[in-house]
């Protein structure tokens, strides 16, 4: 599998985001167990990273694994995080307020806004997700086993 250059690059790009997270009109992330709807209206990575315009700016739910958790805390004090979501067919980027209710390496859902480009200062953060929320996936759920 090849990583994207994007997601090669250092993670001072986060810092930036997470300053901006203010401005954002969603509320705070929530967190709980998946739902069985959740399964019916997910949207694979590959679709995403294939599809980016179709998307952008669009509502999405993807599933995925917690990589490389980034903790932070935005002018106002707010608790904000981002983290790479991650399956066998690409990674995006997952950024939020509030505090993250998973763990790195859970698999876990995430809804929220996806966009297929932003421009963050000298920066440009492409295939991003600002969540709505993180839930993790439990192992035994059967409802999301097919």
């Amino acid at each position: 599998m090849t990583i994207q250059p994007a997601i090669q690059r250092s993670f001072i790009a986060w810092t930036v985001v997470f300053f901006l997270l203010p401005l954002c009109p969603f509320p705070l992330a929530s967190f709980g167990s998946a739902t069985p709807a959740a399964a019916a209206n997910l949207i694979e990575i590959a679709e995403l990273l294939a599809h980016p315009e179709q998307y952008d700016h669009q509502d999405v739910m993807v599933t995925g694994k917690v990589m490389n958790v980034q903790l932070a805390t935005n002018r106002q004090g707010q608790p904000a995080y981002g983290f790479l979501l991650q399956d066998q067919a690409g990674t995006l980027k997952v950024v939020s307020l509030g505090q993250l209710g998973v763990r790195e390496g859970d698999q876990v859902i995430v809804e929220g806004v996806f966009s297929r480009l932003r421009q963050v200062g000298r920066t440009i953060v492409y295939n991003e997700i600002k969540a709505l929320s993180v839930k993790p996936l439990t192992r035994l759920n059967p409802d999301l086993v097919g």
